[in-house]
């Protein structure tokens, strides 16, 4: 007999019981908040907070303005990498919201309708969003601006450089990622599990896609509101968030890199500068 023959044996671990749906719940309620904690739904509250503001400064919203891709440096060179260092920390959440989708070994970008499976369907559903979404969303803004409720927006103020184009491009598709992923993919996903309403998660997708946008003034939520029924909807129906991220990027490479092109002299008879 061997000397640890009267050492009694190790107890096997019992395994720990599944959790219930009401701890799932809890999880899933909590891991919505930290993301959006991270990403939107921290614009939304600095956006609310920006419109007090306004509000408050005992000047017109038509007599403001504001500013969408500022320069960050007089740098040419030290301007380029604070550009890019925001947009590769701006798409964090993003990488974070389609880990999380893919935690039960479902591949997150097939779950979103991120692939590029059908590409010409997809480019063509894209640009028809965008033109539906983008030429209204004009006549609302200008409707905004001459009752007073939306701030002037400046979609660029960077430097006149190479890369200025390039920038405003990657910009856009940022925007277009972060928003969509996160606003439409990730979140009526959340909220399906959770077992929330069509209507409810539709709403819900809709009306943070506004709060962020409220900095711009009421007309530029209603707006976003409006484009954020219209996507979520889309997706709801398709699965496929793709579609949505070109048509997003479209329209902010029309803003921006539209609004850098034209001649200072042509912005300021437009009222634009």
């Amino acid at each position: 007999m061997s000397a640890d023959s009267d050492v009694p044996a190790a107890a096997t671990p019992a395994a720990a019981p599944p959790p219930g749906r009401g701890a799932l719940r809890r999880r899933l309620t909590a891991e919505v908040w930290i993301v959006l904690g991270l990403s939107l739904g921290q614009s939304g509250v600095y956006a609310i907070v920006n419109i007090v503001a306004r509000l408050t400064a005992g000047t017109p919203l038509k007599d403001q303005a504001t500013t969408l891709n500022p320069s960050l440096s007089p740098r040419p060179y030290l301007d380029l990498t604070y550009q890019v260092l925001g947009i590769a920390f701006a798409l964090v959440p993003v990488a974070l919201a389609l880990y999380l989708l893919s935690a039960n070994g479902r591949s997150a970008v097939r779950r979103l309708g991120l692939t590029t499976a059908r590409p010409l369907r997809d480019l063509g559903v894209g640009v028809g969003l965008a033109a539906a979404i983008g030429l209204p969303g004009l006549a609302l803004y200008a409707a905004g601006r001459a009752l007073g409720i939306t701030v002037q927006v400046q979609a660029s103020a960077l430097n006149d450089a190479w890369w200025t184009i390039p920038i405003l491009i990657l910009a856009a598709l940022q925007n277009a990622l972060l928003e969509e992923v996160i606003a439409v993919g990730y979140l009526m996903e959340r909220l399906r599990e959770l077992r929330w309403s069509t209507p409810a998660t539709l709403a819900a997708s809709a009306l943070l896609r506004g709060s962020y946008h409220l900095y711009q003034g009421y007309g530029a939520f209603v707006g976003n509101v409006v484009m954020g029924v219209v996507f979520a909807e889309y997706f709801r129906r398709t699965r496929r968030v793709l579609p949505l991220v070109i048509a997003h990027t479209l329209l902010d490479i029309v803003a921006f890199v539209g609004y850098a092109l034209i001649p200072a002299h042509w912005r300021a008879a437009l009222g634009l500068n």
